[in-house]
């Protein structure tokens, strides 16, 4: 297994990397990249960005921002409502298994920053069979939550006529390195069906345990048509302002009293991320380490390392302490979509990447990042 030089990711990333010939994965090219950017200039652009999408005679919001209340949903918020002064409408997919301190942070943002905000909560038995049916048919339970986080605001803003969306950061650029820093990726339909859903799309639900597509209509994008017809553009934040999560969750602790878990998680070190479900820590991330070998606390040891908070020998540490955790969410979980231990780790094993597993007298091994000491 080949792993970056300067990170800790494995070229099994779900994020898809490439690796230069010194080995440096592209993701910490693209953040070493980010380091030398005129943030000043990118600031510059972005006021004049919201200029042009302001709503002079007031007849309309002048944005959306989707919020889930994590600490990027404060920012972004803090960002539009402060700095830039526009009237954004807040729009969230409620996935039904918020942490108490995603709850709290999630309801006391129209109150924090005095705007409206929309909170979407699809019916409880279509989330528990479409929990059960995506994890089957593609090893992901919250393949729900990404459609609705990338399709709601989406539907919002069409039937709304509102014309600018405010992303926090580009998930795929900032984990792989998909884009330069210089191309100002923005949110498409396409970005959102091939990477935030897997090639899979609503209409790939329906006849599953009874699903009908009227059981489905939050996660129905907007046609061509009816986007071209309203003039949806959909930002990332990240393009224009030098994002660093750990400085700014603190600052939404001091200016806002965001809240991060009391509790700490079985499979990452931080505490401050992932709030809007008490899945996506645990089983859903155990998950990814059952089919690419590694988990968030990977995802959150490379941030770090390019950040400067810590180094690589450190997240080596790390990702030996809690990758391979099998969370005790998990119990909670099979509680929730009705299903046995047994056949959960019957079917997940269905899911291994067979550049990454092999079993070995029954039972399943693979090369670890702290074995390029012994070599």
């Amino acid at each position: 297994m080949q792993y970056c030089t300067k990170c800790v990711y494995p070229i099994s990333s779900a994020v898809k990397l490439t690796f230069d010939n010194d080995g440096v994965c592209s993701g910490c090219r693209v953040s070493e990249a980010r380091k030398k950017i005129n943030w000043r200039k990118r600031a510059k652009l972005l006021e004049s960005l919201a200029e042009d999408s302001r709503v002079s005679n007031g007849s309309n919001y002048d944005c959306i921002i989707p919020v889930s209340g994590g600490k990027d949903s404060y920012f972004q918020t803090h960002y539009v409502t402060k700095v830039l002064k526009l009237k954004p409408l807040l729009v969230t997919y409620h996935g039904n298994n918020y942490l108490p301190e995603g709850e709290y942070n999630l309801n006391r943002m129209h109150h924090v920053f005095n705007v409206d905000h929309i909170i979407f909560k699809p019916n409880v038995d279509v989330l528990v069979k479409l929990n059960r049916i995506c994890f089957k048919k593609m090893g992901d339970m919250n393949w729900h939550a990404h459609c609705g986080i990338f399709t709601y605001p989406v539907q919002i803003a069409v039937k709304f006529k509102i014309k600018l969306i405010v992303w926090g950061e580009h998930g795929y650029t900032d984990l792989g390195g998909m884009y330069r820093a210089d191309e100002f990726p923005e949110m498409t339909a396409k970005y959102r069906f091939e990477h935030a859903l897997r090639g899979f799309d609503w209409y790939d639900m329906v006849g599953e345990e009874g699903l009908k597509e009227q059981d489905l209509l939050w996660a129905k994008y907007p046609t061509e048509e009816e986007l071209e017809e309203s003039e949806v553009r959909g930002i990332y934040l990240g393009n224009y302002v030098d994002w660093d999560a750990n400085k700014q969750y603190k600052l939404m602790q001091r200016l806002y009293n965001w809240q991060q878990s009391k509790k700490p998680f079985d499979r990452t070190y931080r505490r401050f991320s992932n709030l809007d479900d008490m899945h996506e820590n645990g089983v859903h991330d155990y998950l990814k380490f059952v089919k690419f070998g590694y988990g968030r606390a990977t995802d959150h040891a490379c941030k770090d390392i390019r950040s400067g908070y810590i180094t690589r020998k450190k997240a080596i540490d790390l990702v030996r302490k809690y990758d391979h955790v099998k969370p005790r969410d998990l119990k909670r979980w099979l509680q929730y979509v009705g299903m046995k231990e047994k056949e959960f780790d019957k079917t997940a094993d269905q899911f291994r990447d067979a550049r990454v597993w092999r079993k070995n007298k029954g039972k399943w091994e693979k090369d670890n990042i702290w074995d390029e000491e012994k070599n």
